[in-house]
């Protein structure tokens, strides 16, 4: 019941306080927030740090970039691919599936070793590509980046096909999508296939012991996972209408990281308010501490939160519910 209100409330913000700058800092903190709840699944609930989480944000930027630009190039021995620009719907969906496939290929590769071993292999995953997105100039433009990305558009009776562009209607957007995820996410938690990974984060043999298919359901995680993260990066390439090789930075898993952990990992609402609290932060110091200061206040933040709130927010406030 409360979750409902508390989307029913953010829904209503654009109408109570049609703040234009305020919709901009939230959508993109919810874009992340996205990011956080893909994230929330490998780390929260399979217990494996993955660093290179931010290669699949980018990989659906990318892919739903060009899908909805087009793109014409050659693949040697005198052959060409050649595809036309796609409605944004087709893009979205291509972030997706391209994301997901490589969740898929990065899960049976990397799931094999454990520890350190698997986030040097995500660390360098990210690196790979962000190499291959600053080289590969005749598909991507390299650092000169794809521009003109289209807006969002959604088909509506009566109005036909209407293109996204005011804060509001973005916002609305991201929200929906972030519903979704979040659903998605609790509906996989709360099956077989999330308690088969609870079981792997707590004790990995003992789940092979008794038959659980550990890198099976390991797979399955990474590659919803990474199809929710590219999802968010195709939100991301059709707001911001420019994409470049930094969306594979490491920064932008770094944040997701954040949200995760500060917000309570292993737990549904944990990227939620841990993205609404670091996704904010910035914006708020804005205006109010020098340039050179907002960054330290935020380091410092994140540091007290971690260590008065070892294990989340969302836990500790629930720990106190529970004894009030």
């Amino acid at each position: 019941m409360a979750g409902c209100l508390f989307v029913v409330a953010m829904a209503a913000l654009p109408i109570v306080a049609p703040d234009p700058y305020m919709l901009a800092v939230l959508t993109l903190a919810g874009i992340f927030i996205i990011g956080a709840i893909s994230l929330n699944l490998l780390l929260g609930y399979t217990g494996q740090l993955s660093l290179g989480h931010g290669a699949f944000f980018g990989l659906g930027a990318y892919a739903s970039a060009l899908a909805s630009l087009g793109f014409d190039i050659g693949i040697g021995f005198g052959l060409r691919v050649n595809i036309a620009p796609q409605p944004v719907w087709v893009g979205f969906l291509s972030a997706i599936l391209v994301a997901g496939s490589f969740g898929w290929l990065l899960g049976r590769l990397a799931f094999r070793v454990r520890g350190a071993y698997f986030v040097i292999i995500t660390i360098c995953f990210a690196q790979v590509l962000r190499m291959v997105a600053l080289n590969w100039i005749e598909l991507t433009q390299g650092p000169m980046a794809l521009i003109g990305i289209p807006p969002v558009t959604l088909w509506l009776p009566g109005l036909g096909t209407v293109a996204l562009v005011t804060k509001a209607q973005t916002y609305w957007l991201v929200l929906a999508v972030a519903v979704l995820a979040f659903l998605l996410v609790r509906q996989v938690v709360r099956s077989r296939i999330g308690r088969a990974l609870v079981a792997l984060r707590s004790n990995r043999s003992l789940a092979r012991s008794v038959g659980i298919r550990v890198t099976h359901y390991l797979v399955v995680a990474a590659v919803i996972s990474a199809g929710i993260a590219g999802a968010a990066g195709s939100l991301f390439a059709h707001y911001v209408r420019i994409v470049d090789p930094d969306v594979f930075l490491f920064v932008y898993t770094v944040t997701m990281v954040i949200m995760v952990v500060t917000g309570g990992k292993g737990t549904l609402w944990g990227p939620v308010v841990g993205g609404l609290i670091f996704g904010l932060i910035p914006d708020l110091l804005r205006g109010r501490a020098p340039p050179e200061a907002q960054w330290v206040l935020y380091g410092v933040a994140m540091i007290l939160f971690v260590m008065f709130l070892p294990r989340g927010i969302v836990p500790a406030v629930a720990g106190l519910w529970r004894r009030a």
